[in-house]
C-alpha cells in the first residue's frame, strides 16, 4: 500500500489525467461512431472489404423501404389527403392558366391535324369553338380530380415514388434521419464523456494497484465498446416511462415523440411528398400509362361534346386529334398546376397529418422510425469504438511507462 501511495505522489498528474483521458476516449469514440453512420455518402477504399461507406447511405434502399412502409401503412392515407382538396377552389385557382392552356392546346391540335378546316374557318368561328372547349374545362378538372382520387392506386405508386426519391438522393435520406435524431446523437456523445469518466476512475485504481501494461488498453477498449452500446440502448429503452422514486426513466427518443413527429412530418411534406413530386410520380411513374389512358378518355368525351367539330372530322383523324390533345394536356399539366401549388400544399397539409398519426403510434412502432438506422452494422460502430479505445490505452501505457 505504501508503494501505491508513493507512486501516486510521484505521478499524481498522470493519475489525475486518467479519468479525463477515459472521458475523452468515450467522447471521441462516440463522435466517430456518429459520423460513420452518415459519412461518406459513397464507398471510399478498396471494395468490397477494405474501406467504408456511411451506414445510412450504404443501406439507403432498405432504410427507405422501412421508412416508406411506416409512412404508407401507419402514417398517411394519400386518398384521404387528396380528399381535402376542394374541386371548386382548385378550379378557381386554375381558372386563368387553365383557359390559356386550353386555348393553346386547341389551336395547336386543330392547326396540326386539320389545318385546312382551321384556315378556312372565320376568326369568329374559331373563337367560338375555343370558347366552347374552354367552357368544358372546369368540368374536366373536377372529373380528373375525382378520377384520380377514386383510382389512386392505379395511377400512383406512392411506395415506389418514396423509395426512389430517398434512394436517389442519399443526402436527403441522411438529413431525414440526422435531423430527427440530432438530440439523440448529442446525447450519445455526452454519455460517452460520463461513462468514460466513471470507467476511467476504476481504471485509475486498477492501474495503481497492478501497474500492469495491459490494464490501460483493455480498459480503453472496454470504455469504447461499453459506452457505445449503452448510449445507443439508452436512446430507445425503456420504451414506456419507468418511475424510480421521484425520477422517471424513459428512452430519450420516446420522450421527444411530439418534437420528432413535428420534424418528421415537416421533412416528409417539404422534401418527399410535395405537390411537384406527387405530380411527377403520377406523370412519369411506373403507372403513368394508366393516367394517360384516363386523361385521353376524359378529353375524348370533351371533344365529342363539340358536335359540330366531330361532324366535320373523319373518324381516324378525330382519334388522332383526341390523342394529341390528351398528350399535350399532360405536358401542360405541371406548368398549369403550379399556379395552385400553394393551395394544394395547404389543403393536403401532409405535415400535420403525419404528425398526428405519429403521436398515435405505439412505442414499438415509433421506435421503428429511427431504430433501423442504428441496427444496420451497429456492431461495426461499437467495434470501432473498442479499437479506438484500445489504441488510446496503448498510448497511455507508453506515456505512463515513459
Amino acid at each position: 500500500m505504501d508503494a501505491v501511495l508513493d507512486d501516486l505522489a510521484r505521478h499524481w498528474p498522470l493519475y489525475a489525467a486518467m479519468p479525463f483521458v477515459a472521458a475523452l476516449i468515450g467522447y471521441v469514440t462516440k463522435r466517430v461512431a456518429i459520423e460513420m453512420m452518415f459519412k461518406p455518402l459513397e464507398f471510399i477504399g478498396i471494395p468490397p472489404l477494405l474501406g467504408w461507406q456511411g451506414v445510412v447511405p450504404k443501406h439507403g434502399g432498405r432504410m427507405a423501404a422501412v421508412a416508406t412502409e411506416l409512412l404508407t401503412a401507419n402514417l398517411l392515407d394519400l386518398r384521404e389527403v387528396l380528399g381535402r382538396i376542394d374541386p371548386v377552389i382548385i378550379t378557381s385557382e386554375l381558372e386563368q392558366p387553365l383557359l390559356r392552356a386550353v386555348d393553346h392546346i386547341a389551336r395547336e391540335v386543330l392547326a396540326e391535324h386539320h389545318p385546312r378546316l382551321w384556315e378556312v374557318m372565320p376568326t369568329l368561328a374559331q373563337e367560338m369553338l375555343i370558347k366552347q372547349v374552354q367552357a368544358s374545362a372546369p368540368r374536366l378538372v373536377r372529373e380528373f380530380l375525382d378520377d384520380v382520387r377514386e383510382n389512386l392506386d392505379e395511377v400512383l405508386d406512392v411506395q415506389h415514388m418514396t423509395v426512389q426519391r430517398l434512394t436517389r438522393d442519399k443526402k436527403l435520406l441522411v438529413r431525414l434521419i440526422r435531423e430527427t435524431s440530432r438530440p439523440e446523437m448529442a446525447f450519445i456523445a455526452r454519455m460517452g464523456v460520463y461513462f468514460g469518466f466513471g470507467l476511467g476512475l476504476v481504471q485509475t485504481i486498477v492501474w495503481a494497484f497492478t501497474r500492469e501494461p495491459w490494464v490501460l488498453p483493455i480498459f480503453g477498449g472496454v470504455i469504447g465498446l461499453c459506452t457505445d452500446w449503452l448510449a445507443i440502448k439508452l436512446i430507445f429503452v425503456p420504451r414506456e416511462p419507468v418511475r424510480v422514486g421521484r425520477v422517471i426513466f424513459q428512452g430519450k427518443f420516446q420522450r421527444r415523440r411530439a418534437e420528432v413527429a413535428r420534424q418528421y412530418g415537416e421533412l416528409i411534406a417539404n422534401e418527399v411528398l410535395t405537390v411537384r413530386n406527387l405530380l411527377d410520380a403520377i406523370l412519369r411513374g411506373p403507372r403513368a400509362d394508366r393516367l394517360a389512358a384516363r386523361v385521353e378518355h376524359l378529353v375524348s368525351e370533351t371533344v365529342d361534346a363539340q358536335m359540330p367539330l366531330a361532324w366535320t372530322v373523319g373518324g381516324t383523324r378525330l382519334r388522332e386529334m383526341k390523342h394529341a390533345a390528351a398528350r399535350k394536356a399532360l405536358e401542360q399539366l405541371p406548368d398549369t398546376a403550379r399556379y395552385a401549388e400553394g393551395y394544394l400544399t395547404e389543403a393536403m397539409d401532409v405535415a400535420k397529418v403525419i404528425e398526428q398519426r405519429m403521436l398515435a403510434l405505439t412505442p414499438l412502432e415509433f421506435e421503428g422510425l429511427l431504430r433501423p438506422a442504428f441496427r444496420q452494422d451497429e456492431w461495426k460502430l461499437i467495434a470501432v469504438g473498442g479499437v479506438i479505445g484500445f489504441v488510446v490505452g496503448e498510448l497511455q501505457v507508453l506515456l505512463m511507462l515513459g
